[in-house]
This record gives C-alpha cells, sequence and structure tokens, in this order.
C-alpha cells in the first residue's frame, strides 16, 4: 500500500502542471462580483433585523418576555453587523497590504506570477 501511495505521490506534480488555470481569474471576478452584490444586501438585513428587535422592545410594554426576545433580536443583529464590518475591513486591509487591488476605479486586477 505504501507504494503505491508513494507512487502517486511522485506524479502529482505532473498532475498540477497538467491543470488549465486560465479560467480561474474568471472564477475570482464571478466570485468578487457576487459578494459585491450580495454584501449589501446583508448588510440591511443585519440593519432591519436590529430594527425588527428595536420595534419588538418597544411594543412589549410591560410584558418582560417580550422585551426580553426583543433585547436578544437587538443584540444579534448587532453581533451580526459587527461581524460583517470586522471582516470586509480585515478583507480590505489585508488587500491594501498585499497590494490587491479590491475594485474601485482601479480595475480590479488579479496578481499573476
Amino acid at each position: 500500500m505504501k507504494k503505491i501511495v508513494y507512487g502517486l505521490l511522485a506524479f502529482s506534480p505532473m498532475l498540477a502542471f497538467a491543470q488549465n488555470l486560465g479560467n480561474l481569474e474568471g472564477l475570482v471576478e464571478n466570485i468578487k462580483n457576487l459578494l459585491n452584490n450580495v454584501l449589501p444586501v446583508l448588510f440591511a438585513l443585519a440593519i432591519i433585523y436590529f430594527f425588527w428587535g428595536l420595534i419588538t422592545f418597544i411594543r412589549s410594554a410591560g410584558d418582560p418576555e417580550a422585551a426580553k426576545k426583543g433585547k436578544g433580536i437587538m443584540i444579534w443583529g448587532i453581533v451580526a453587523i459587527f461581524v460583517m464590518a470586522a471582516i470586509f475591513g480585515l478583507i480590505t486591509w489585508l488587500a491594501g497590504t498585499v497590494g490587491i487591488d479590491t475594485g474601485g476605479s482601479g480595475g480590479g486586477l488579479i496578481p499573476t506570477i
């Protein structure tokens, strides 16, 4: 069994060189476009969720169980907004540090070797 595994590992560089990576740039561009379109929608949904919790909290007038539910919804809405903003900021910072153009007016060139 070890001979088979070692034999396959010996020929794995040939498989890597046989791959056609021409479509990789198109795939990365499609993923970037998808994320650019979906991200504002996710932010909007998180903000709407937060305000739904706020409305639930305000309408709970005297019902502690409904007030607790509204507070929970508001907290999770804030957590969702914070996590999305933090990930977006981290990706933007890492891309700027590495020198990758993240869109804007530059055109979004993909680094090549």
